[in-house]
């Protein structure tokens, strides 16, 4: 099982980001986290502990967790560490400006042994397009002071895709990563969401499929292995269990405002407002996942990484065209799984299968 805690408070929001996240509730801070021990203490007996189940990867999100006092997450991960597992991956996003040198040490003096780091670019100009609050300096010496600190993993965020954006000016923006210790890399092309301030703004947005296979190639070039449509590991061991877990359809326990849960096959979500989440984190909407839904996530997911897709799945015509795909050079078999080799055409060869 695994375990999602969202921290909905940013010191500024990105013109990008649709996630749920505020930057004008920082009084609810405390409030707030007494909710989600609240709502975190009823999951851990309920979810896990009643049914003799384990954690196996935990991971902070936001938001911007680097917000809030390091020392406010103290009893948070002193909650979960009964249930844990030997060797558990501990995550936790952080923003450049906030994750300062004490609130990363104090962080992995409470067990977190992998950081996020949102630094989206190196280039000021690019950053100030996108609306980050933080400079490249910033970005650098973070990453540099988590390695210091003793992190087992180090990822960094890049996107791509933006107006303005060259195959040269993001090989700068790689080279640049890849100087530093980090041990993993998340490349994402910018998506234009509703309710964001890009919304209306479709031009800055480079819709350039070539564009993404120069920059995996360039990406792989420097020794990261894609795994993932947007995610790259120095090596093996680097890899986020934590996203695993998803593409393999676990169970995973969501806390806080906006979170999402699946237990039992059904979804479950708590209220995304921060007031209404303080008055009450225990009441959540559910959602029912058929057996045909979650079969169709696990070949949409399963292709879109190196796990691949169980052949079991499949019903007899769907195995004509898997046959005619593995023929065709697209996927290919191994020890009863199929695997895509294109992750960028993963949503077409599946919905080509189950058409």
């Amino acid at each position: 099982m695994l375990l999602y805690i969202h921290i909905p408070f940013c010191d500024s929001k990105c013109f990008y980001c649709a996630f749920n996240s505020y930057t004008d509730k920082f009084h609810l801070k405390l409030e707030y986290m007494k909710a989600l021990k609240k709502q975190l203490k009823d999951e851990l007996e309920n979810y896990v502990k009643k049914h003799n189940k384990e954690i196996e990867t935990v991971f902070i999100g936001g938001g911007t967790p680097s917000c809030v006092k390091a020392q406010e997450y103290k009893e948070v991960l002193n909650m979960i560490k009964p249930y844990l597992i030997k060797d558990a991956e501990i995550t936790t996003e952080a923003n450049p400006n906030s994750a300062s040198y004490e609130w990363l040490e104090t962080m992995h003096s409470f067990g977190v042994n992998r950081v996020s780091f949102g630094v989206q670019s190196f280039n000021n100009e690019k950053l100030k397009f996108l609306g980050r609050s933080h400079k490249n300096k910033s970005a650098i010496n973070a990453i540099q002071n988590a390695n210091r600190i003793g992190f087992n993993g180090i990822n960094c965020d890049i996107i791509y895709g933006v107006q303005g954006d060259t195959l040269e000016s993001m090989k700068e923006d790689f080279r640049q990563a890849f100087s530093l210790p980090i041990t993993h890399l998340s490349a994402y092309s910018l998506m234009i969401e509703e309710g964001t301030k890009f919304f209306d703004r479709s031009s800055v947005k480079i819709d350039d499929e070539e564009l993404s296979y120069e920059i995996f190639d360039f990406i792989k070039e420097h020794n990261f292995t894609q795994y993932e449509i947007s995610n790259f590991a120095r090596e093996k061991k680097y890899e986020s269990k934590h996203n695993y877990g998803y593409w393999e359809h676990k169970e995973y326990l969501g806390v806080g405002a906006g979170a999402v849960g699946y237990v039992n096959k059904r979804r479950y979500y708590p209220s995304k407002s921060i007031e209404e989440y303080i008055k009450n984190p225990l009441k959540m909407d559910y959602e029912t996942i058929e057996l045909d839904d979650i079969k169709t996530e696990k070949i949409l997911l399963g292709f879109r990484c190196s796990n691949g897709v169980e052949l079991s799945l499949f019903t007899q015509k769907e195995l004509i065209k898997v046959n005619d795909l593995i023929e065709n050079d697209k996927v290919f078999e191994k020890n009863q799984r199929i695997y895509n080799k294109n992750f960028l055409l993963s949503d077409e060869l599946a919905l080509y299968i189950l058409e």
